[in-house]
């Protein structure tokens, strides 16, 4: 497929924070990226409302381990406070992804053009993204590299398979999902020889809405997409026009 895509992301660490160690004021990471950290990651690369980035797969390449910090997080009511982050460190993953047109906006239908799209970000993956690349949470920073799939070693390559429990998978939003909701996620994953499998966000077996919303709707003057084709036809320069 001309729309798929493979690069490698690395940090010194990363926290897919487990939402159930939220209550308490810490945060524990998840042992494996979530979904939605990978489209995330995607999207910095390069994103267009026009667009939906899926993620097919990813391989695990280090060992799963964990490294635990004292934090100071501001308090909403003012001053600091004390916690414990549990961050995995080291980390490098290889991910496959591909995009679909977002059929549920139609008024940016001009701008479903997928050479356009596929090329643009093979160019933003050489250059490591258009913008800053994150492991979870901000102070995660990433690194994106182009890169194949299944080149390398990695360390569980010949582990067979291992299953994490129920997590959280992803959130659609009113614009992916045709329905005016937020609806969070959430599927058991498995991971064999080192890498895990993702299903589509509408085929995972767990989902709770979290609250009503509507899509924002795009118009000539927020996304130049809806006019591009007469923006291309004015700026040719076939017939000696420019």
């Amino acid at each position: 497929m001309e729309n798929a895509v493979t690069f490698k992301v690395i940090g010194r660490y990363a926290l897919f924070t487990d939402p159930v160690t939220k209550i308490g004021g810490e945060k524990c990471s998840l042992m494996i990226p979530t979904y939605q950290a990978l489209k995330g990651i995607t999207e910095s690369v390069y994103w267009k409302p026009s667009i939906i980035w899926l993620i097919d797969s990813v391989r695990i390449m280090k060992p799963i381990r964990t490294e635990s910090k004292g934090i100071r997080p501001i308090k909403y009511s003012g001053g600091n406070d004390l916690s414990m982050y549990t961050y995995l460190s080291d980390v490098e993953y290889h991910v496959k992804a591909h995009f679909e047109f977002n059929i549920n906006r139609p008024e940016l239908k001009d701008d479903w053009n997928e050479n356009k799209h596929y090329f643009i970000a093979k160019r933003c993956i050489e250059k490591g993204g258009r913008r800053d690349v994150f492991l979870g949470v901000r102070e995660c920073q990433g690194y994106v590299i182009p890169y194949n799939f299944n080149d390398g070693t990695g360390y569980y390559d010949n582990m067979g398979e291992m299953e994490f429990g129920m997590q959280y998978h992803s959130i659609s939003y009113p614009d992916e999902n045709g329905k005016d909701e937020m609806v969070a996620n959430f599927w058991i994953p498995k991971m064999k020889n080192g890498i895990i499998n993702f299903c589509r966000p509408e085929e995972c077996g767990k989902k709770q809405v979290i609250r009503k919303m509507k899509a924002k709707q795009f118009h000539d003057t927020n996304f130049s997409g809806t006019s591009e084709p007469n923006l291309l036809d004015k700026y040719s320069i076939r017939g000696g026009t420019k």
